[in-house]
């Protein structure tokens, strides 16, 4: 990330194949563990014994940790190196996982979880800056198209994985899986690029800054996963929660603004292509991500799918947006970034539409085919996006530009897998309100449906009771999912107005631009 004199040369034959292969497990690794452990929620809660909403935990203080380091990559490189710097980040993340696969209880799983997450930050970044390193220039698009795919297959097959690791073993496994394709990443890495190291001066951190991003980030994150259980803001520790979030927030803005080695550099907001691009890819990573933890939550808690077949159903995801990948980047350079990015968002409408007409009694066929159209607004989302967020941005502000961007992206990931839980929630309760309204004993069609229950299944009062509430609360939770995706569907169309305000973003000079597709 830093600009050097003597740029090393690009590598060649066996090194290249293996420095690539190496570096991207590196990155596969941390995209891997932001979904490995959605499928796995379930039976990590009652393993450890907490409720699922506090089981989704592992999952968005992940996100977070993720989100907050991200921005001190280009700061870290400047200090250690690159090499150094992703090296020691894989070792740390390695012990990390180590750490979250031995947790005896929720609150040692979240520290782990933390400290992954935070070590997961520099990891895509520092990927991507020495991929392109390593491959000749005029091949970079190349290098992004592989790197794409890495990065687009780790959220398929981290549930369908996380899921057969868990029915098959323990849910320890999702972790200790790191642990040797990490030290295995990590020395290969050290051996190949370690004479290619970057070089380093010490910079003054802004310490101020860091502190008021971890400050109203993790307020907000945990405003967003406690307020259900605690009744919002009726609850004391939510209000002054949600104060402390926006008060650190203004103040960090302002602090940024004015300082003069800024952790974030907020200026790139005055770039209408960097405000469009990022804010899009924020919102539908958002919505992508919050809709992604939520349907193997369903499945297995309303169709009793086990955790390895919910996984299963959203591996398709991966199919056409690996295929779709390399036909990017050949498309990319020759084509309107914004007219690819409008498709991606319209598709992705379509996709939750579809699933927005869900059932109870749905067969797994219904619930693959929009998973597995969902591959092609995949395939179209991230590099379009990319082109338009870098182009215009002169190479000095381009690794600052992407940390934002990845943060922006990341951030929303977090925030998304919560919202997206409490509205289900909220919807959930509403329907199941109305759906009993009229189930009283002075209702005809109320006692005819009881007196079948003790007909047919000869249950007893208490047992017919309760058998009917499962049916309506199955019922409402299943309308509730549906109310989730219709939103998510138009969400996606309200933010294509926003890729149309920036100019359009030519592909085609800008290697550097797209080292940050992810």
């Amino acid at each position: 990330m830093t600009t050097e004199h003597h740029t090393p040369p690009p590598l060649t034959g066996a090194t290249l194949a293996l420095g690539s292969l190496c570096v991207g497990l590196a990155g596969f690794m941390t995209v891997l563990d932001s979904s490995i452990a959605n499928v796995a929620i379930p039976t990590i809660s009652g393993n450890l014994g907490v409720s699922v909403d506090e089981g989704t935990w592992v999952i968005t203080v992940f996100a977070a940790a993720n989100s907050v380091s991200i921005p001190l990559t280009g700061w870290l490189t400047q200090r250690l190196g690159q090499v150094k710097l992703f090296v020691s980040s894989i070792l740390l993340f390695v012990f990390a996982s180590w750490l979250c696969g031995i947790a005896p209880s929720l609150p040692i799983l979240l520290f782990a979880r933390i400290l992954q997450g935070a070590m997961a930050g520099p990891l895509i970044p520092m990927s991507q800056a020495l991929l392109l390193s390593s491959w000749p220039k005029k091949k970079a698009s190349l290098a992004l198209s592989l790197f794409s795919m890495i990065v687009v297959t780790g959220p398929i097959v981290g549930p369908a994985l996380g899921g057969w690791v868990t029915d098959s073993y323990s849910w320890s496994w999702i972790f200790y899986i790191n642990i040797p394709v990490g030290i295995f990443a990590a020395a290969m890495i050290w051996t190949i690029y370690h004479k290619r190291e970057t070089p380093t001066k010490k910079l003054p951190i802004d310490t101020v800054g860091l502190l008021l991003l971890i400050t109203w980030v993790a307020s907000l994150q945990v405003m967003l996963d406690k307020g259900k259980d605690l009744d919002w803001f009726s609850s004391t520790t939510i209000v002054v929660l949600t104060i402390v979030a926006v008060v650190a927030l203004v103040v960090f803005i302002i602090w940024e603004l004015t300082e003069k080695h800024p952790i974030v550099d907020l200026t790139l907001f005055k770039e209408r292509n960097f405000l469009g691009g990022t804010v899009s890819i924020a919102v539908a990573y958002g919505v992508f991500f919050g809709t992604l933890v939520l349907l193997p939550q369903w499945m297995q808690e309303y169709l009793g799918y086990r955790a390895l077949d919910s996984g299963l159903a959203t591996a398709p995801l991966g199919i056409f947006a690996v295929i779709g990948a390399p036909i990017m980047g050949k498309i990319l350079p020759r084509s309107d970034a914004r007219i690819i990015g409008t498709f991606a968002f319209v598709g992705f409408a379509i996709v939750y539409f579809m699933r927005s007409f869900f059932f109870v009694d749905i067969d797994e066929g219904h619930i693959i085919l929009p998973t597995l159209l969902q591959g092609i607004p995949m395939a179209l989302f991230f590099a379009p996006l990319t082109v338009i967020i870098l182009s215009g941005q002169p190479p000095e502000k381009v690794p600052a530009a992407a940390g934002l961007s990845t943060f922006g992206r990341m951030f929303f990931g977090g925030i998304g897998t919560s919202l997206a839980g409490v509205v289900w929630n909220n919807r959930t309760i509403m329907h199941h309100e109305i759906l009993t309204q009229n189930s009283s004993p002075t209702n005809p069609l109320f006692r005819a449906q009881m007196g079948a229950y003790h007909s047919t299944l000869g249950l007893g009062q208490g047992a017919s009771y309760a058998l009917f509430d499962h049916t309506v609360q199955s019922q409402a939770a299943m309308m509730g999912l549906n109310d989730v995706f219709y939103a998510a569907a138009i969400l996606m169309i309200l933010i294509i107005p926003l890729i149309w305000i920036t100019k359009p973003g030519k592909a085609g000079g800008s290697s550097e631009a797209a080292a940050a597709a992810h």
